[in-house]
């Protein structure tokens, strides 16, 4: 008849498509595929945990009581952000002392420079002081008595001069040291009301609060921790002998709480120091952009194990399984009917298929798809 010819003109159209694309097949009338054997070799799985990218601890500079709290935990923060401060008060009345003790360092500073230049252009050695009548006795002194003096070695008004001239530089020198000094003070009272605030370092979120506000703090206590988590790390500590089969930039497959998927994984870092205690290796792995989960969380990561020798997997595409209660199995076809067999599954492939660690040997041949109302046994045209 046209309308059989026809269904079997498409069902052979059909089968040739799958078998163009190479595992998939077409028999009894179900959409099936071949079970492929793949050489795998041995690995074993390392509990972690998760971490953020980055993370530091917030701790107070100062004693005081804590003003203000950007906000709980969660609350993100952009880099510069004012996450926490602690009163200032009394670090901004020493702060207006300075500045009241740099104005008068300033004319300290501008005094002594006034004398080292009047000493510079006018000498105290030849100055005239005391003019009696008409000074004629000052001028006598002047001229005949200290030149006497000088010429008798009982007096050196050029060493005199040099003395004073050093005394006005020395001020000089101490007005300067003063002014500085006070600016140093100002500088410190300027760090000091810094550290009064805690500022974000980068973008992130706050992931632990330790202080409310009215709370007082001392020096090196602990207020917040804040955590870049828009990209997510895996720290494990991995025994010596798996460790060895490790390096930086592979890809393994890590499974988190969260999702219960298996995600690829690289290793980002290996600690090149063993702990001598218990034999292991500290190794943080990078997790892909996105995934779903948090610090803190468990996470499994399976690392391959040269101990142990290679062996055989099956592997099925993942529409293959049909879970009816709580063991995956696949609908094998036996003779052209379908057969339900358990199968125990193990992590997804690179070219997308699940491996399969028993249940099947490989060359088989699955139902993919299955319908709900599949059973064991029944005949395709039924």
């Amino acid at each position: 008849m046209p309308g059989k010819n026809h269904l079997a003109a498409t069902i052979i159209a059909i089968g040739l498509a799958l078998s163009a694309q190479g595992a998939l097949a077409e028999g009894a009338g179900f959409r099936t595929a071949i079970v492929g054997v793949t050489q795998v070799g041995g690995n074993a799985i390392v509990g972690g945990t998760v971490i953020p990218f980055k993370e530091v601890t917030l701790s107070a500079q100062m004693p005081g009581r804590v003003t203000f709290l950007a906000g709980e935990e969660g609350h993100r923060a952009a880099e510069g952000e004012i996450l926490l401060t602690i009163n200032d008060e009394a670090i901004q009345a020493r702060r207006r002392a300075a500045l009241a003790q740099i104005a008068q360092a300033e004319a300290a500073l501008g005094n002594s420079q006034v004398q080292y230049s009047r000493e510079l252009y006018s000498p105290r050695v030849n100055s005239l002081t005391g003019f009696p009548g008409m000074g004629i006795p000052s001028t006598f002194d002047q001229f005949f008595t200290r030149g006497f003096s000088d010429m008798i070695g009982q007096s050196d008004s050029g060493l005199e001069r040099q003395a004073d001239l050093y005394a006005s530089g020395v001020g000089v020198n101490q007005a300067q040291s003063a002014l500085e000094q006070a600016r140093a003070n100002l500088a410190a009272l300027d760090a000091q009301l810094r550290d009064a605030s805690s500022v974000a370092p980068f973008d992130g979120i706050v992931i632990q609060k330790m202080v409310e506000v009215g709370d007082t703090v001392q020096p090196g206590m602990p207020l917040l921790k804040f955590a870049y988590t828009d990209y997510l790390r895996v720290v494990a500590d991995v025994p010596v002998r798996l460790a060895a089969g490790l390096e930086e930039g592979m890809i393994v497959p890590a499974r988190l709480d969260a999702g219960g998927g298996t995600v690829d994984a690289r290793v980002a870092q290996i600690y090149p120091v063993a702990d001598p205690q218990r034999h292991t290796v500290t190794v943080k792995f990078d997790l892909p952009y996105g995934t779903i989960g948090g610090p803190g969380m468990y996470v499994e990561v399976t690392v391959p194990d040269s101990s142990v020798p290679p062996r055989t997997e099956a592997s099925v595409p993942a529409s293959a399984l049909v879970w009816r209660g709580s063991l995956p199995s696949v609908f094998v076809l036996v003779d052209g009917k379908p057969s339900l067999r358990l199968v125990r599954v193990g992590y997804p492939l690179a070219d997308g298929t699940l491996s399969v660690v028993s249940g099947l040997s490989g060359g088989e041949e699955v139902i993919l798809d299955p319908p709900a109302n599949l059973v064991s046994g029944q005949s395709p045209d039924r």
